[in-house]
């Protein structure tokens, strides 16, 4: 039984609901020792590495796995997606999202649902019995429902977010204090609204686990052997203080993420059943590739002017242009306001296209595609009309870029860049890159089960064909619940069996 068949179920049970945002299952197999509370619920429940969605972004994927169905049906596609008819984009919220979510299933059924810092839910819904949003979200007096509760988080000293700032300083001693101060205000509100609220349904994440992951993964995989460089102002590379270990202070970061899990986990009812999972999983990053300007010089995308800043000034005669992560648009006429693609050519331009990205490789001689998925593979639903024509999945430690604007301080961008800074979102929620020489931080990932496939999966739990994207973490924990606990896919609509998987 599904978690969403489980909230519906004649014997009323009450599901809470953590998610750790970007936690790939393998993290938590290779550190049994440092994350014991995680590793017990893996052993004594169900778990496993399961396939997240195309692309694997937060803002994607949280609306997915909070409906079980996926992006055709959601209409959310990324952190940017397109304005119809236009070139415009947006940051997708809350109210973009056009799927029932569970907490309104909960709702209609007349229980309760307490939420709590889930990413694409502002602003707050008025029909759970409190809300409140996450990261982008402008703070917490506006993120909450109803008032009292953000007066009491505000009291509390709650926070909605980390201060990424503090990421990119050359001493990231300070960030580490602060994703620590986050998450520890963050688990003081969760534990206390759960024991405090009268709830059938409490759903709360933990997103500082993905800040950490941004500008510590690196420090975790490769130690003294390439950890995080950042730059200067001008982008040249500063040495980070000697006597600060990232490495340790990453897994020290999770050693608390998993004590909180676990003093949750003691403080539930009987009654409830736990489920704790992530929306996809992460990796180093070797180098990005900017494919609108790959585009440029292959001759498919051109702009009317050369001071270009967005997509508003794509020319007649262009073919495609891309979207971050990996997504790409045919420039189609009568979708376009611009069309160069007549409906004629559209699938032969796409498929030309696919082939060039199938064949594009980056500087260390890999193709920068694990694969290219056309959207009639990974969409369908109502919204499917605007889903890209093609997204690139990418290969291991290779992160797509979006932007048209390539020049920062007078150097040109190369398509392909090693070891480059990572960029921050902007106020528009696109993400910039930078020219320098820093090693970059990580990237969200395709989690693949391991090779020699030493590990089976539990009963229960189908292992996904590795496939379109991402890593979620599933765990759930039986001693929470009467029964024990089992693992199926939350949706029913998914094309090649792509889903979030939920356990209940």
């Amino acid at each position: 039984m599904g978690l969403f068949d489980r909230l519906r179920g004649a014997d009323d049970p009450r599901v809470a609901f953590l998610g750790i945002d970007g936690v790939p299952f393998s993290l938590i197999e290779d550190n049994p020792d440092r994350f014991p509370n995680l590793t017990a619920m893996a052993e004594t429940g169900s778990a496993g590495a399961i396939d997240s969605i195309v692309p694997p972004e937060s803002s994607a994927c949280w609306p997915a796995l909070t409906t079980g169905v996926n992006p055709g049906e959601t209409g959310v596609y990324g952190f940017q997606d397109r304005e119809n008819g236009t070139y415009d984009t947006y940051v997708p919220m809350g109210g973009d999202v056009q799927a029932t979510r569970i907490w309104d299933r909960v709702t209609d059924a007349d229980r309760r649902a307490t939420v709590m810092n889930v990413p694409v839910t502002f602003p707050p819904q008025r029909n759970v019995q409190r809300m409140v949003s996450g990261f982008l979200s402008p703070g917490v007096e506006r993120a909450a429902y109803p008032d009292e509760f953000g007066d009491y988080l505000d009291s509390a000293g709650y926070r909605l977010d980390v201060n990424p700032k503090l990421g990119h300083a050359a001493d990231r001693t300070d960030f580490v204090e602060d994703a620590n101060e986050t998450v520890d205000r963050r688990f003081e509100a969760f534990e206390h609204f759960i024991l405090e609220d009268d709830w059938d349904l409490f759903f709360g994440v933990f997103m500082t686990t993905d800040r950490v992951n941004h500008f510590l993964y690196r420090d975790y995989e490769h130690g003294d052997r390439g950890g995080y460089q950042p730059t200067d102002e001008d982008g040249r590379p500063v040495e980070p203080p000697a006597d600060f270990d990232g490495r340790e202070a990453f897994l020290g970061f999770y050693e608390r993420v998993d004590g909180y899990v676990g003093q949750i986990r003691d403080a539930l009812a009987d009654d409830v059943t736990l489920v704790v999972a992530s929306d996809h999983g992460f990796t180093s990053l070797d180098y990005e590739v900017h494919l609108n300007e790959w585009l440029e010089r292959e001759g498919w995308l051109s702009f009317e002017t050369e001071d270009h800043e967005d997509l508003s000034d794509i020319a007649e005669d262009a073919l495609a242009y891309s979207l971050i992560p990996g997504r790409f648009y045919l420039n189609l006429e009568g979708r376009e306001p611009r069309g160069g693609v007549p409906e004629s050519e559209y699938e032969a331009r796409r498929d030309e296209l696919q082939s060039m990205l199938e064949s594009l490789e980056g500087p260390d001689g890999r193709p920068v595609a694990d694969r290219v998925v056309g959207k009639e593979s990974a969409y369908r639903g109502d919204h499917a009309d605007i889903a890209p024509d093609l997204t690139v999945v990418p290969n291991r430690r290779v992160r797509p870029q979006g932007g048209v604007h390539r020049e920062r301080r007078g150097v040109r961008h190369r398509t392909t860049k090693r070891d480059a800074q990572l960029p921050r979102h902007d106020a528009r929620g696109r993400r910039p890159g930078r020219d320098d020489d820093g090693r970059r931080p990580p990237r969200h990932r395709p989690d693949r089960p391991r090779p020699d496939g030493h590990r089976r999966p539990p009963d229960g739990v189908r292992r996904r064909e590795p496939g379109l994207s991402g890593a979620p973490t599933l765990l759930c924990d039986p001693a929470a619940s009467a029964a024990r606990c089992r693992s199926t896919s939350t949706a029913r609509s998914w094309p090649n069996d792509s889903a979030p998987s939920s356990a209940a």
